[in-house]
């Protein structure tokens, strides 16, 4: 009998497919619970973190450059402006290829190969997300061409930004200065966070002296970004705070007035308030365009500049420094009388030379033939150079180097101006250090006529001067009168101490009165036609070319870079001073040159500021975002740069006084 076996386990496949289903519920069952654990992990656990990951990658915190303050005279007249200008921008964040970006742009934006490497210089230094300048100062034309193609560059934006503006140009370069695009070494030295947003920085005067008033503080904003980089919406803001409004001691008409004398000529002028050692002009001829500098100046007009055998970038009236010649000699007699070798009576008689005892070197007075009796009152009026020779003989180096110490030669004012040149004021120490040499005596004779080794920069000249007005009281001397804004800084205007002076208050006047017959009756009476006050002044005469002993000064063979330099100190009214003035006009041939310049200065400020004053054509009192109606495609392009003589000798030689 055949055995049947069954072709299918009905029950077992029934079992091996239960089990199978169970294995399959259960590994799915597994992973749906791995997967909501992780989700609650992310959700609830991880919640925060990924949070702000997710915020970060669409919202951003964007910096907001805070409005350079304000600079204005001390009339209310603006001397420094902000105006808009657009440029160019990027971030990191925003664009991957920057270089590839770049390139595309250069043909577009007109790029110049100074405005990639200031860029990649910025750009290596900023946060991912800081969006930073390529170009500033768009013209319409670039601007036109950009937003045709602006779908090809994801992340460059056109943006607006507030740019300085100088509306009088060269009148107070030297003074004001100007800013500049941020370097490498000034990205090494300031702090990023205050400059976020931020491409410009002072360079040179108050602009630089000021930085920290001017800068502000720098505010925030949030906002959401889309993947191209693009501003969807703004979540919040934090204003930035404006950069404090300055006020300078500068009077623009007075300012005016100075330029003008030196016009077409080499020099400088300061006037300052004896008073309070506010300054009240300061010049320094010739100049320069300083909006040339804001947004980077060309290599073309800074190669001109530099080159310019007129050096219009250096500041003669602060770094400057000259032999101060005759224009001393009030000073140093003063020191006669503080140590006692003289006194108001003490004569000595000139046969227009000096020798050393035992030495026949002459040392030549500029009179030939001698003033014969002098004393001190005639000394300074006829400016004889053998009297102080017999002096400084009498005195020695070390006492006449501690007395025109006090009157701040040799040493730096302190001015609130960068880069101030302390002159030179010689000593036996001095050249021993230098030199490796001894001192001579015949040194101690040039000095004392402001030559050999010694010089000073016109503004010591003209603090030494406001020390003499002022009977001995020092003052500091500053261009800032007030600042206004948030950040609080106070200004000393006033006097600071006194000169150690050995003689009688009356000391002081008799070389007052001396100094005012300089103009009635002395080396400086070129000026004294129609005055309506009195002026104390004293001029000074500089050879720049040596002459050798036995030799005459002859203009004729000279070059025009070779003749004297002129000089002139004074102060008005006599009486009761208000303005103290230095005046060097560099080979202007003498003392009496200088003197002229000073004369329309005076007549300015006692006489015609408050019934003429001058002011700028549509003067604003308060900034705004044009400058005298003004619209930023009209603004000065500075291509005036001044040429160099190319005849012009460059001044080599030794000076010497001749006065």
């Amino acid at each position: 009998m055949k055995q049947h076996l069954p072709l299918k386990n009905v029950q077992q496949e029934k079992r091996i497919f239960r089990n199978r289903v169970f294995i399959a519920m259960g590994i799915v069952a597994f992973f749906l619970l791995l997967l909501v654990s992780r989700y609650a992990y992310l959700q609830i656990i991880s919640y925060e973190e990924f949070h702000t990951a997710s915020d970060k990658n669409r919202i951003r915190l964007q910096p907001l450059a805070p409005a350079r303050g304000y600079i204005y005279d001390r009339n209310g007249v603006l001397l420094a402006d902000n105006y808009p200008v657009f440029s160019a921008t990027l971030s990191r964040a925003d664009v991957e290829d920057i270089d590839d970006t770049l390139a595309r742009l250069t043909p577009i934006l007109a790029l110049s190969e100074e405005d990639i490497k200031g860029f990649q210089s910025r750009i290596k230094t900023s946060r991912k997300t800081e969006r930073v300048a390529i170009k500033l100062n768009l013209t319409e034309q670039d601007i036109a061409r950009f937003s045709e193609i602006k779908y090809q560059f994801p992340g460059v934006n056109i943006e607006t930004q507030m740019t300085r503006y100088y509306p009088h140009g060269e009148l107070f370069a030297h003074v004001i200065g100007y800013v500049g695009r941020i370097n490498d070494k000034e990205l090494k030295s300031i702090d990023k966070d205050a400059y976020a947003g931020t491409n410009l920085i002072g360079k040179i005067g108050v602009e630089k002296s000021y930085e920290d008033l001017l800068h502000g503080v720098p505010g925030n904003e949030s906002v959401e970004a889309d993947a191209f980089g693009n501003v969807l919406r703004h979540l919040g803001r934090k204003d930035p705070i404006r950069g404090n409004d300055l006020f300078l001691s500068l009077d623009y008409g007075l300012q005016v007035v100075a330029s003008q004398q030196l016009a077409g000529r080499r020099g400088a002028i300061v006037a300052m308030d004896p008073n309070t050692g506010e300054i009240l002009a300061l010049v320094s001829s010739p100049s320069f365009n300083p909006n040339l500098f804001v947004t980077g100046i060309s290599h073309t007009d800074y190669s001109a500049l530099r080159d310019n055998l007129d050096q219009p970038l250096y500041n003669r009236a602060v770094q400057g420094v000259y032999p101060p010649g005759s224009t001393i000699k009030p000073m140093f007699g003063l020191g006669g009388i503080h140590y006692g070798y003289v006194n108001w009576q003490t004569a000595i008689s000139d046969p227009g030379y000096f020798t050393l005892p035992g030495d026949s070197h002459r040392f030549r007075d500029h009179k030939k033939s001698g003033h014969g009796t002098v004393n001190m009152h005639k000394a300074q009026v006829v400016s004889c150079d053998t009297y102080f020779y017999v002096l400084s003989y009498r005195m020695g180096i070390e006492k006449m180097d501690a007395w025109m110490r006090q009157f701040g030669f040799g040493e730096k004012t302190g001015v609130d101006l960068p880069s101030e040149s302390s002159g030179l004021y010689p000593n036996p120490a001095w050249k021993m250090r230098t030199r490796d040499a001894k001192w001579l005596k015949g040194e101690t004779i040039s000095v004392s006529i402001g030559q050999g080794a010694f010089t000073s920069t016109p503004l010591q000249l003209a603090m030494a001067t406001a020390i003499t007005a002022n009977q001995g009281l020092k003052v500091t001397t500053h261009v800032l009168r007030e600042s206004r804004g948030a950040k609080n800084f106070k200004v000393h205007n006033g006097t600071n101490g006194s000169i150690d002076f050995n003689g009688k208050a009356e000391d002081w006047i008799k070389m007052r009165d001396a100094m005012v017959d300089v103009i009635q009756s002395g080396t400086g009476k070129g000026i004294k036609s129609g005055l309506q006050y009195q002026i104390a002044g004293k001029t000074g005469t500089a050879q720049v070319k040596s002459i050798a002993q036995g030799k005459r000064y002859n203009e004729a063979l000279l070059n025009e870079r070779q003749l004297d330099h002129g000089l002139f100190v004074g102060f008005a009214p006599a009486e009761k001073p208000e303005i103290a003035i230095a005046v060097i006009l560099e080979n202007g041939r003498g003392g009496s040159a200088a003197t002229a310049l000073a004369r329309p200065i005076f007549d300015y400020w006692l006489l015609k500021r408050d019934q003429q004053p001058i002011r700028p054509d549509a003067a604003q009192v308060s900034g705004g975002l044009m400058t005298a109606g003004l619209k930023p495609s009209e603004l000065p392009s500075g291509n005036n740069v001044l040429q160099a003589d190319q005849t012009a000798v460059p001044n080599v030689t030794t000076p010497i006084n001749r006065d």
